[in-house]
């Protein structure tokens, strides 16, 4: 009766926030507070201490956090927010961490989505369309000895009916499947990974709460991990990965003691989901700093062996093939877009990654004989099984990809029907970006990047200029014979349909002239 009586409390978010808040943090058994993985003390630190600028918070997550505050619950802006308002950056997003369970949160906001399965979290939703922003709210967890979580033999796909109804759950290796059990904010400290993201600001108080003396870390531009960094590395893998995207990306040195497992520890990673490692591969590219981040990939030994997709760009195999210089530009490009806040596709950024395995394997298609068009084709799906496998997404990515790299023969014939056709392209301007990169590499025509460029924002008369230009341009490289080839298909073509008896010489002459015409468009 009792049990039935609390539950009925904790499900009921509109009432007595303070009372369900309190209940949803006893279900979890208290973590030893002994040993490398120790719950750390609160220090609350002031304005005056932390230098946190106002300005660069966000209207958005300040609102999420009062409006939890103001119905009862503990709520503060968390983790990397924190430590990039420190460094004196505006952060691009905003987590909240709060002592309301997901359901609570979910009750508070018009537009929330409970989300997750791993960890369940709120997305709450502000705005419509391209403009529109996502606070992720995350509820306190607690901090648990994983030797005493229940453990499954399979992984998150071949487990899911075993971990039906439980909130702990780890596989045979140690990592954590699913963590759901709610606790206190020094708990929460405890189980996020590194001490500067360990960090909790109160945009109403202002001030930051700080566990694990993330603030002097940050300070020494060092990132260390909380507790034992083999244990941590075990629970998850990945934290292997965010090591060197957040020393690139922050500039910081990584602590030796969390630095020392790495290579080590790095077979784990066999174990994470593809999708997931992916999306971690994604965000190592994507954090303004990919040049930097490939730099402390080959630093920690992890360059080869664990991301398929930069086996084909860091081998030591491919630093001579030509491919170096365009990645590099590539990369550099991603880089300054990043940093000037304009949009990143990862799709753009795969296909020039991939680039030289598609055209390798194309090559040898050739080679044996299959047509130009056809051997493109297998080579691009004998490259995403190889390079990409099957992840979630994958479909929308190789579309765009796809059409990125079958442009690029395309690009070669300047008639009016294709030059027309091509501009008309929703991804026109991602295929004429990687062409320029091309050029811009050696690899490509730069003038056929010039022409494309200024076609591209002609109109009208002018653009039938350039059309002009083009196949004054193209009969003068045929006449040079510099394009037998391409010249004598044409001639055959017109011999063929030569009329051959009386009362087809009209007809006859209006074949040709239809022939001669489709050659030039060809």
């Amino acid at each position: 009766m009792i049990k039935n009586f609390i539950d009925k409390l904790l499900g009921k978010a509109s009432q007595g926030g303070r009372i369900a808040s309190k209940l949803s943090l006893r279900r979890a058994d208290p973590a030893p507070k002994g040993g490398n993985a120790a719950v750390g003390r609160r220090t609350e630190v002031r304005r005056e201490q932390h230098g946190i600028d106002p300005k660069l918070l966000d209207d958005r997550a300040v609102k999420v956090v009062t409006t939890l505050q103001d119905a009862g619950y503990e709520a503060y802006i968390v983790g990397g927010a924190v430590r990039d308002l420190l460094l004196g950056h505006r952060p691009k997003d905003f987590d909240v961490a709060t002592n309301a369970t997901p359901e609570q949160v979910k009750a508070l906001f018009r537009r929330a989505f409970i989300i997750g399965r791993r960890f369940r979290i709120v997305h709450v939703v502000h705005g419509r369309g391209r403009e529109h922003e996502v606070i992720e709210v995350s509820t306190f967890r607690a901090y648990l000895d994983n030797a005493a979580a229940e453990q499954v033999e399979g992984n998150e796909k071949t487990s899911k009916a075993e971990m039906a109804g439980k909130s702990h759950v780890v596989d045979a290796s140690g990592r954590v499947l699913r963590d759901n059990v709610w606790g206190p904010q020094d708990e929460d400290a405890a189980r996020r990974d590194f001490t500067i993201n360990a960090l909790y600001y109160d945009p109403r108080r202002e001030i930051v709460v700080d566990y694990h003396h993330g603030i002097e870390d940050a300070k020494k531009r060092l990132l260390r991990m909380i507790g034992d960094p083999e244990t941590r590395y075990r629970e998850d893998p990945v934290r292997i990965i965010r090591v060197v995207r957040f020393a690139a990306k922050l500039g910081f040195e990584i602590e030796p003691a969390t630095r020392t497992p790495i290579l080590r520890m790095a077979d784990l990673l066999a174990n994470v989901p593809a999708s997931r490692l992916f999306d971690e591969m994604i965000k190592l590219l994507q954090t303004g700093h990919a040049l930097a981040s490939l730099e402390e990939l080959r630093r920690q030994g992890l360059h080869r062996g664990v991301f398929p997709i930069l086996d084909a760009v860091l081998d030591d195999a491919h630093r001579h093939d030509g491919r170096e210089k365009f990645i590099h530009l590539a990369l550099e490009d991603t880089d300054r877009r990043v940093n000037d806040g304009r949009p990143v596709a990862p799709s753009f950024m795969l296909a020039c990654m991939l680039w030289h395995d598609v055209v390798k394997r194309r090559d040898k298609l050739r080679a044996q004989g299959e047509m130009p068009m056809p051997a493109l084709l297998q080579a691009i799906d004998q490259v995403f099984d190889a390079r990409i496998g099957d992840i979630s997404g994958r479909g929308k990515l190789a579309a765009d990809m796809r059409e990125i790299w079958m442009m690029q023969p395309r690009f070669e014939r300047r008639t009016p029907s294709t030059a027309e056709a091509l501009a008309a392209q929703p991804r026109f301007r991602a295929g004429f970006d990687f062409l320029a990169l091309r050029a811009e590499a050696g690899e490509a025509d730069p003038a056929l990047a010039q022409w494309w460029g200024r076609y591209a924002g002609a109109v009208g008369a002018e653009r039938q200029g350039l059309l002009d230009a083009a196949r004054q341009e193209d009969q003068s490289r045929r006449q040079s014979g510099q394009e037998g080839e391409a010249a004598a298909p044409a001639k055959k073509r017109r011999r063929r349909r030569k009329p051959a008896g009386a009362g087809g010489g009209a007809g006859g002459e209006a074949a040709s002239s239809a022939d001669a015409g489709s050659g030039d468009a060809d």
